[in-house]
């Protein structure tokens, strides 16, 4: 048989050549608190071959009759090798890891296998554990992991202070967040400064920028996987922190002994209650504040069953008679069963739910004059995901998905003189299904392939008795950009309009040594919801909507190439990767020029589509181990859409450009008292469009901007330098535990970088046009925090 032939065998009749051998399977869990242990390498060191623990810290391998060593490896755990014997019963195998010596653990950056950056079929994906989130200098001291990982490379925000992350050139709603499983639609509190995300409760951090498996979709540029802790399954474990305007607490124990636990974790903002005895009587009770609550308990039934459920509920809050608050709840329930030695299924169904309201009089019940505004979208889910162990060299992942949106894009009571009306946009409803499968395979000692097909579908219907359909008419004063739209009668809840796409993914990589490696990858993305925003960043009050008969779904195509590489004195001290990215979108919305999106029953017809690209190099270097860790990122970008209408037909910069970003992280171990952290930013300001032309009356202007204008001039460049220092201390409260205090500076140089850029008329000459930067934050900002552990 040719090699060729070989290759489309295994790729076609992947169960036949593993007949009659033996299976050993089991959990790895820390052997300090019984948290399974998710990307732990399994090693058999006879036959060079291995496979690591999946989300859930199980394995499979199937291996030959014989005596082996397993090589159990995690960075940051003790490295333990035990010898079994492999004979006709298949066996099941569970080990508990003790973390290495303090001194080392102190200087880990991530507790991934060492060389899974050069050997693993990931690419474009980025890890970054817990311990290394905490240590970055972060505003007033609160570890977030959101602005976390705008320090990776291909990450980056429009402005500080904005809601969300952008990832090559991707909207904030193209990203898909998940929290155990369950999407989160506005990952930040206070406006983008704080992530919605309690550091004590997150136990795995995942970004997947290109290369994406077959069981992710419903987004178009990335996935950001946040895995929360089981809770403590050995002893009661209490954690917190108090800093300058916040404060956060979370407790995990066992219910039954390495059986059953539960983690509960609360933070609060208190800024609200700080600054009252400073303000006039009137102003005392407003709020200016969020709160967050996140617990989870699971239960260990058997070798084959495990269940979890695990929620999140969080909100913001200000004013007091005139109200503004928004939040997301989610709720997840999953089930874990291992049918043999080889089947692992998961099966997850979540509730997930971010709503705003606004109230112009929240204290009064029936007041005369007053205007209330609600929006929200919900989910409900079911998705059973399965995992076929054929052997170490091959692995097969099946599953679907029925997932259900209700959408409340917004609705307004407006009452005068104690007459009440309603105004806003029809609800809407949509469903999406799914079906993936995908296989891993190693075709030999230097070549993997990862291949898969994921398909989708999405129906849409309305609410309303009537739904609009788009037509061209002449252009004029009442359609400036030539659309109208026709009303169509309408059944209640039946299907106007439905969507299928196919969506391959193939990823494949090139062993070229044991330190070093090519890979490229595919992946086509279907997004069938959208983000209605013409502001220069997204906000709470932004409106998500479905894919409609007007609106279709967005779609992304990705090609990768990078080349990774890992060296140093112990062969994985430091590793560096280059990759190359093109994304081509279509159906990218814009705006006609003054849009109205809000409470607007026929906003669709003030809507341009187009297609996009993204295209550029990822440059990323870490140094792992030593007194001093951390990394350098570069990302040279381009961000670019093509509408008709807009800047004469030609490709213009989209507002989530950046040609240049640099991050800097160092991470510095003094001793075992003290440890210093900083991290510097340089950021290519974003596009933004200005007047180019006035017209000058008596006694002022009249700016004008010609139309179809986008992206005329650049917002000046951001750059910005964070540092910490934390000190240890031998004991927590009443002498218990552990404890630490940290000191930060947040732009530590003052700089004022701009958020935005607007004309506007000089004080002293009404003739005079001139440009003002707006900057949220324009000076240092210290911090201290005190954390425990007991």
């Amino acid at each position: 048989m040719s090699k060729l032939s070989k290759i489309l065998f295994l790729l076609l009749f992947p169960i036949g050549i593993f007949a009659q051998k033996v299976t050993v399977n089991g959990y790895v869990k820390d052997a300090k608190n019984g948290e399974t242990l998710i990307g732990a390498s399994v090693f058999v060191k006879e036959l060079k071959t291995g496979v690591s623990t999946n989300n859930y810290g199980f394995y499979s391998i199937t291996l030959p009759q014989g005596n082996y060593n397993l090589i159990f490896t995690s960075v940051g755990y003790e490295r333990i090798v035990k010898p079994i014997t492999v004979t006709g019963t298949n066996l099941t195998f569970n080990l508990e890891m003790k973390e290495e010596g303090t001194e080392l653990s102190e200087v880990v950056v991530t507790s991934k296998r060492e060389d899974e950056n050069v050997k693993s079929l990931e690419m474009s994906v980025n890890k970054v554990e817990m311990k290394t989130i905490k240590k970055i200098p972060a505003l007033l001291g609160e570890v977030d992991l959101v602005r976390a990982i705008q320090l990776l490379p291909g990450v980056s925000t429009v402005g500080e202070g904005a809601t969300g992350f952008n990832v090559r050139g991707g909207g904030v709603d193209q990203n898909l967040v998940l929290l155990d499983d369950a999407p989160v639609y506005n990952s930040s509190h206070l406006l983008g400064f704080f992530s919605v995300f309690n550091p004590d409760a997150v136990k795995d951090v995942k970004l997947v920028k290109g290369g994406i498996p077959a069981q992710y979709g419903g987004r178009a540029s990335s996935i950001l996987d946040v895995r929360m802790k089981e809770g403590n399954a050995k002893k009661l474990e209490i954690n917190g922190g108090i800093g300058l305007i916040f404060s956060r607490i979370s407790v995990e124990a066992p219910i039954i002994k390495d059986k059953a636990s539960f983690i509960v974790a609360a933070r609060r903002s208190y800024a609200d209650v700080l600054a009252r005895p400073f303000l006039k009587e009137s102003q005392r009770d407003n709020l200016f504040n969020f709160y967050d609550l996140t617990a989870k308990v699971n239960y260990n039934i058997n070798q084959k069953n495990t269940v979890f459920l695990s929620g999140y509920f969080g909100r913001d809050v200000f004013g007091q008679k005139f109200s503004f608050n928004w939040g997301n709840s989610t709720l997840s329930t999953r089930w874990n069963h291992v049918f043999n030695d080889k089947l692992f299924m998961n099966t997850t169904v979540f509730y997930s739910n971010y709503d705003y309201l606004l109230d112009s009089d929240a204290q009064n019940k029936n007041p005369k004059d007053a205007f209330k505004w609600s929006s929200n979208i919900v989910n409900t889910s079911i998705k059973p995901d399965f995992t076929y162990y054929f052997s170490p060299n091959n692995t097969l992942t099946f599953g679907g998905q029925v997932l259900t949106y209700s959408f409340k894009p917004g609705k307004a009571t407006v009452t005068s003189s104690g007459d009440k009306s309603d105004l806003g946009q029809p609800d809407k409803n949509g469903v999406e299904y799914s079906a993936y499968v995908g296989n891993e395979l190693k075709v030999s000692e230097k070549l993997s392939l990862q291949y898969g097909l994921r398909y989708s579908k999405y129906d849409y219907s309305s609410k309303d008795d009537v739904y609009y359909e788009r037509k061209s008419v002449p252009v004029s004063t009442e359609n400036p950009n030539g659309i109208d739209l026709d009303v169509v009668k309408n059944t209640k809840d039946a299907t106007i309009k439905s969507y299928q796409n196919f969506e391959p993914r193939l990823s494949v990589k090139l062993q070229l040594g044991e330190q070093s490696s090519i890979k490229s990858s595919y992946n086509r993305m279907s997004q069938y919801i959208h983000l209605m925003s013409n502001t220069a960043a997204a906000t709470p009050l932004d409106v998500w909507t479905s894919s409609t008969n007007n609106i279709k779904p967005q779609i992304a195509d990705q090609i990768t190439l990078g080349y990774f590489k890992n060296f140093g004195k112990t062969g994985n001290e430091f590793e560096a990767s280059i990759e190359l990215y093109y994304k081509e979108l279509q159906n990218q919305i814009d705006y006609a020029d003054n849009a109205n999106l809000f409470l607007n029953a026929t906003f669709e017809k003030d809507l341009l589509f187009g297609k996009g690209r993204a295209y550029g190099a990822e440059f990323f270097l870490k140094k792992n181990k030593g007194k001093l860790t951390g990394w350098a990122s570069y990302t040279l970008g381009r961000t670019e859409r093509k509408v008709e209408g807009l800047a004469q037909g030609q490709w213009y910069l989209s507002r989530y450009d950046r040609t240049h970003t640099l991050n800097l992280v160092a991470q510095y171990e003094l001793n075992k008292k003290w440890s210093f952290g900083a991290n510097f930013s340089y950021v290519t300001g974003v596009p933004y469009t200005l007047p180019e032309q006035k017209i000058v009356y008596s006694g002022g202007y009249l700016p004008i901007i010609p139309q179809g204008t986008r992206g005329n001039i650049r917002v000046p460049d951001y750059h910005r330098l964070d540092i910490s220092a934390t000190k240890k201390n031998k004991h927590a409260l009443f002498g218990k535990g552990e404890s630490e205090w940290v000191f930060g500076v947040y732009n530590l140089y003052n700089r004022r970088n701009p958020f935005s850029v607007y004309a506007q008329t000089n004080s002293e000459n009404s003739l005079k046009t001139e440009a003002v930067q707006l900057s949220i934050i324009g000076s240092a900002i210290p911090s201290i925090t005190y954390n425990f552990k007991f």
